[in-house]
């Protein structure tokens, strides 16, 4: 399921954000990193899926 996630967070960060904590504070983070560059979204993302 993790590989999954991953795919989501590169194609739409929020979404891998999204299922892996739900609406949390890092949820509405991720949104934020991802308007402001989607890079920072994804790096994000990645270490959200990958630290829970």
């Amino acid at each position: 399921m993790d590989i999954l996630k991953i795919i989501f967070a590169i194609i739409l960060p929020p979404l891998g954000v999204f299922l892996e904590v739900g609406i949390t504070k890092h949820f509405w983070l991720n949104i934020l990193l991802t308007i402001l560059g989607y890079i920072p979204g994804i790096v994000h993302a990645i270490w959200i899926i990958a630290k829970h």
